[in-house]
Order: C-alpha cells, then structure tokens, then sequence
C-alpha cells in the first residue's frame, strides 16, 4: 500500500515538474511577444518609465497609424506578398519536376544532381551574394521584385526537392505500371496520379517557399534599392535605422509584418506536418 501511495505521488510530481517547466517555456515565448504589443500600443515615455509598466496606459493605435501613413507599410506588405507568392509558385513547379526527376527515372548523372542539390545547401547567403548581384547587374534584372522570386525559389528548390522525393517514392510503382499500360504518359502519370497522392508534401514544401521568401532580407536589400519596390523586411529595417523613429511605430510595424505567417500556419500547420513526414516511414 505504502509502495502504490509512493508511485502516485512520484507520479503526481512528476507532472507538476513537467508543467511547470511548459509554463516557464511558454511564459519565455510569449513575454517577448506580450510586451512588444503593449509597447506598440503606448507612448514611448510611458515604454521608458522605470520601474516598467506590464499593462497598457492610455492605448492608442498612432504607432499602427504612422507606419502605414507615414511610411509605406501597405505598398511592403504587398511587394513582400507578391515575392512570397510567385517564390512559392516558381518552388512548388521546380520542385515537383525535380523530385520527380530523381524518384522515378534512372539517368546518367542522377547522384551527382542529387549531390549537386545537397551542396548548394552548404553555402551561405553571405558567400554567394555578391557575385549574384553582379550576374543580375550585368542582365539589368536588379531593382524587380520578379528577380528577387527568382533567387529565392533558387535557394529553396533544392529543399523542395528532397522534401518531395521521398514522398514520390512511397507511390507503389504498380501504379504508375498501370498507368501506364492504360496509355498514360510520364507527365499525365504526374498529373493524374503522383501529384494529388503528394499533395501534403506538396503543399509543405510551398509553405517552406513561402516563409523563407517573406523573412528574407539579405539577397533583397541588396538586390532592391528603390523604396517603393522595398518587401517589408527590408523597409522595415530602413525605417529602424531612421533614428528619430519612435519604437512604437517599429514594433507596430513589426507585429504587422510577422501576423500574416502566423496566421497561414495556424490554418495549414496539420497539412504542413504531414507533408514534412511524408515517405519518412515505409513499410
């Protein structure tokens, strides 16, 4: 009796640990989140009082007001969306060739493109900048939001394709043997039967185009120098590095950029997982 009596409240401990420990980690998350509401939605002298404040005095919405007024927060907002989009459209096509390319052909030179792939995922952004800007330079395709799309699909393509190859080769081989028989082609066989059976892997490896081309900023500050074609990461950087811009404002504009990813992967995030894990196990 005195041994059971021991194991529930080792056991009762136990979850009281486990919780406690998800409440510090989630109260580190979201504090920060937390706070940069309650600064963006208060003047920056209360902001600065000391001792801090954690509540809201007087709120009011100037900083949301300035950055889109003042600055040109809406036009970012859609040049970013506009990059993010067309990046996940040109990733997604590439992608699905690409995998299946590597999944279901055999060809001279297919590991050393698979190798190829992987090694362009060795190289930072910081190494290879510079020469694609003078590569773009040289064709006049600097300054376009296209562009930017371009080299971004370009870096997340390799992903793309090792995301969706595993997935393409969980389709039983019998079907595409099937389709075949029935006068299917290699494309119709893609068409008709891989991509709808891969169609949450799919729909991941858009997700990951998209959320590395909204974040961006490197490869489009130094491929963007017009304000008004600026994606919102790279406006919103130039707006931080105006001093006499009150931080209302910055973490106004701040919580405005990072909203629309996280309410996309709020929607999709059970699609997202599986498609992740797509062709991980087989049996």
């Amino acid at each position: 009796m005195a041994i059971v009596r021991g194991t529930k409240l080792s056991n009762g401990v136990r979850t009281t640990i486990r919780y406690l420990m998800i409440f510090l980690v989630s109260l580190l998350v979201i504090f920060p989140l937390y706070w940069m509401l309650v600064t963006a939605v208060q003047a920056p002298e209360v902001t600065l009082r000391y001792p801090p404040v954690l509540y809201p005095i007087d709120p009011n919405i100037k900083g949301f007001h300035a950055i889109f007024i003042e600055k040109q927060m809406g036009q970012w907002l859609i040049n970013s969306g506009f990059v993010a989009i067309l990046t996940t459209i040109l990733t997604s096509i590439l992608s699905i060739l690409g995998a299946y390319a590597l999944s279901w052909f055999k060809w001279r030179g297919k590991m050393a493109f698979g190798l190829m792939l992987l090694f362009t995922q060795m190289l930072p952004e910081a190494l290879i900048v510079i020469p694609i800007f003078k590569i773009y330079s040289n064709l006049h395709w600097t300054d376009s939001l296209a562009t930017l799309s371009l080299i971004h699909a370009a870096f997340v393509i390799p992903v793309g394709v090792w995301i969706l190859k595993p997935a393409f080769e969980g389709v039983p081989k019998e079907v595409n043997e099937a389709a075949q028989i029935d006068g299917c082609t290699p494309m119709g066989v893609l068409r008709k039967i891989i991509i709808p059976l891969c169609s949450p892997a799919i729909l991941a490896v858009g997700v990951v185009a998209f959320f590395a081309s909204w974040g961006e900023y490197l490869i489009a500050v130094t491929m963007i120098s017009t304000e008004g074609k600026y994606p919102a990461s790279v406006g919103l950087a130039s707006t931080m590095s105006q001093l006499d811009t009150p931080i209302q404002t910055l973490l106004s504009g701040a919580i405005v950029y990072g909203l629309p990813p996280v309410i996309l992967y709020m929607f999709i995030q059970r699609f997202v997982i599986s498609g992740l894990t797509a062709g991980a196990i087989k049996g």
